[in-house]
């Protein structure tokens, strides 16, 4: 189920919805972000097409993110249609990093039968459910701004398994824009090949469909084979491979 045109717009404007900015605007065909926050996704340009793509706009993106006095990240697909662009960015030096992989998936495809165990879902995340999303060694107040920046999202539901006590797995689903998305993915070390993802996908899913949602959409980083490999049983195919370009000041 490749993504076509008008799906790669639902599934970018689905993205600032789940992790939203302070502010967005449009631009000749880009969606922008702005976010004084860390998450990348929520302080980016991406284009809305992956065709009939304008390199003469960078430099309108550029001004727009100067003129609020943030640094112009942009979120560029890994697709030839972007060669002139990025070679744009690299000449004035900005580089590529954070590789990321779009998939896609089919709601009714899911499997149904996983690890059967409760999961809770909140209408915002608690504090247990943001110690779990960004593991342990992550400093308080940038955790804290992290997980406010996913309490934002005005179309989301906050998964969590709860066992010996304490939370132990994490996942946000978003439903926006014709489709269901997954972030916010996690297990603690100890509780890992329980099945604990699995039925928080799971749960995502019945949920989409419960509100008439048949495609679902994640990114994930582009090395993490063993989240690959998880999101694969369940359906989810690549679609396109991103990467943030930061200018050199960055």
């Amino acid at each position: 189920m490749a993504p076509g045109p008008e799906d790669v717009e639902a599934i970018e404007r689905a993205t600032f919805d789940a992790v939203p900015p302070q502010a967005r605007e449009l631009l000749d065909g880009w969606l922008l972000g702005f976010d004084s926050g860390p998450v990348g996704r929520a302080h980016s340009a991406v284009p809305l097409r992956h065709d009939l793509v304008d390199g003469a706009s960078v430099e309108r993106v550029v001004a727009k993110y100067r003129s609020r006095g943030l640094p112009p990240v942009f979120r560029m697909p890994e697709l030839p249609a972007f060669d002139g662009i990025r070679e744009q960015l690299r000449s004035h030096g900005y580089s590529g990093g954070t590789p990321t992989r779009v998939c896609v998936a089919a709601v009714n495809g899911m499997p149904e039968t996983v690890a059967s165990m409760p999961v809770d879902l909140m209408a915002q995340p608690d504090e247990s459910w943001g110690s779990v999303f960004l593991g342990d060694g992550v400093d308080p107040a940038d955790c804290a701004r992290r997980v406010a920046i996913l309490g934002r999202a005005q179309h989301a539901l906050f998964a969590c398994i709860r066992m010996d006590g304490r939370t132990v797995a994490s996942g946000m689903g978003s439903f926006s824009q014709g489709w269901a998305s997954v972030h916010g993915m996690r297990t603690l070390p100890g509780y890992r090949g329980r099945g604990m993802a699995g039925a928080i996908l799971q749960i995502i899913a019945k949920e989409a469909k419960s509100r008439g949602l048949g495609r679902a959409f994640l990114q994930v980083e582009a090395g993490n084979t063993g989240a690959q490999a998880l999101y694969s049983r369940f359906g989810f195919a690549p679609a396109w491979d991103y990467a943030y370009w930061y200018p050199g000041s960055a």
